[in-house]
């Protein structure tokens, strides 16, 4: 890539690409891209007058944190608050609605400040559009939209952001005329897709398991059963209006997030999606949010097609009394099958679904380890675990070709962490600080000491 002189250099610590390349110790980055990872000495002659040198004193450098499924508008609303406490089912949200356009704005600049201050360099937005307009909480409508716009055009975003257009409510209803309204005004992506990207579009096929809504092939434990949030005179219809959104979406070329938690559900996506690879052969990055009750049988249909699964261990970790309590004894426990969906090869991306739950990564990662069990080689899992918030998130955003890795000529998203993750169990993860944040080769945090 040339001798040219580096912007900033950061050596003398462990630089964990996510490449696969050979141990690093420094990294330089000219013009927000990484232009060379090698060691101390591979990177003295790109150090000048001009260059900002960052002395790692054996700090570990890691790809900028992505959390594939984060509502950072409403989190910046609501932050400290979460919906879920340390155990059982989430509770009522703080009444702090947004009314105005500086109100998200100031919620959209929080949050942020907040996830900067936590590594993450990429965020989804998983669902904004006028199926939310008169939405309660105000922090999912068009306007939403656009101060995420402003924002990126004014360059004060601290994250990128990829968006999903919602032409249902959130957690609730929708119907296919609405659906298809919404698909025919869909907008570009921006002048800069790389900061704000308009990457497809979020359905809610089902609820939860705690609530008795998520759209499952057996009866729950009173015997009760639930229906598709999809709007249809009966199953039939519902499913079949399901299945005419995904293939609706995918013609058009948007990529598909389904909120899908029962094992129905799940069903249905993999028949659309299998179905309109057989219409139109492209991969979009299809992928199941939550995705509690899917099966082995499911997950290697996932892998063969593409699909992802966007997910979230601490909510496993939490609800597994509630979850009992509504499917009957011990199916929590066969329930957010990770292990299952890596050693498939289905791209599993960690997330935390903020302000459900608290963006922090480390502590999401702590809690997948909890739930899959005792690891043969505990920082191996960690390693495993830091591809399901950078790798596997990048491939989601359908930018793997540029973010997720340090290799040469990506962008230079980074984080550094005060001790070396590779050397920790999992358990010990949520005490490690972050430094430093690096954004396209701007620093947009760093921690006082």
């Amino acid at each position: 890539m040339g001798t040219s002189v580096a912007d900033l250099v950061l050596r003398g610590g462990p630089v964990h690409t996510m490449a696969g390349a050979r141990p690093a110790t420094a990294l330089a980055v000219r013009d927000g891209r990484v232009l060379r990872v090698g060691s101390d000495e591979d990177v003295r002659d790109l150090t000048g007058p001009g260059t900002e040198v960052v002395d790692l004193a054996g700090r570990a450098v890691l790809p900028g944190i992505n959390d594939a499924h984060l509502h950072a508008t409403w989190l910046g609303a609501l932050w400290p608050h979460t919906l879920f406490g340390d155990t059982g089912a989430p509770g009522m949200a703080p009444e702090r609605p947004l009314t105005t356009p500086a109100e998200r704005r100031a919620a959209i600049l929080r949050a942020g400040d907040l996830l900067a201050g936590l590594g993450i360099t990429s965020y989804t937005e998983p669902g904004l559009g006028p199926g939310e307009d008169a939405g309660s909480t105000g922090a999912f409508g068009t306007s939403v939209v656009e101060q995420y716009r402003d924002l990126a055009a004014e360059g004060l975003l601290k994250a990128r952001v990829t968006a999903l257009w919602l032409y249902g409510e959130l957690d609730g209803p929708s119907t296919l005329a609405d659906f298809r309204a919404g698909l025919a005004t869909v907008e570009g992506a921006g002048p800069d897709p790389e900061r704000l990207n308009f990457a497809g579009v979020k359905i809610f096929a089902d609820g939860i398991p705690p609530m008795r809504s998520a759209y499952t092939h057996h009866c729950y434990a009173d015997g009760s059963r639930a229906e598709l949030l999809v709007a249809g005179g009966d199953d039939a219809e519902r499913e079949a209006n399901l299945t005419r959104m995904v293939l609706d979406a995918h013609q058009a070329g948007l990529q598909v997030g389904l909120h899908a938690t029962g094992d129905r559900s799940i069903d249905l996506m993999l028949d659309a999606v299998e179905r309109a690879r057989a219409e139109h052969d492209v991969d979009l990055g299809h992928y199941v949010i939550h995705g509690d009750l899917v099966s082995a049988a499911q997950l290697d249909r996932m892998a063969r097609l593409g699909v992802g699964l966007s997910a979230q261990a601490g909510i496993a970790v939490r609800t597994v009394g509630v979850v009992n309590a509504a499917l009957g004894p011990g199916r929590a426990e066969g329930a957010w099958p990770f292990q299952a969906a890596l050693d498939a090869g289905v791209p599993l991306c960690l997330t935390s679904d903020s302000p459900v739950l608290p963006p922090d990564w480390r502590r999401e990662i702590a809690a997948a380890d909890r739930w899959m069990g005792p690891a043969a080689d505990p920082r191996q899992r960690v390693a495993t675990l830091l591809r399901c918030y950078t790798v596997h998130p990048a491939r989601q955003d359908g930018a793997a070709d540029w973010k997720g890795t340090l290799a040469e000529g990506m962008v230079a998203d980074l984080c550094v962490l005060a001790a070396d993750p590779l050397e920790l169990t999992a358990a010990e993860l949520p005490d490690v600080a972050v430094d430093l944040t690096v954004l396209g080769g701007r620093v947009v945090f760093e921690r006082a000491v």
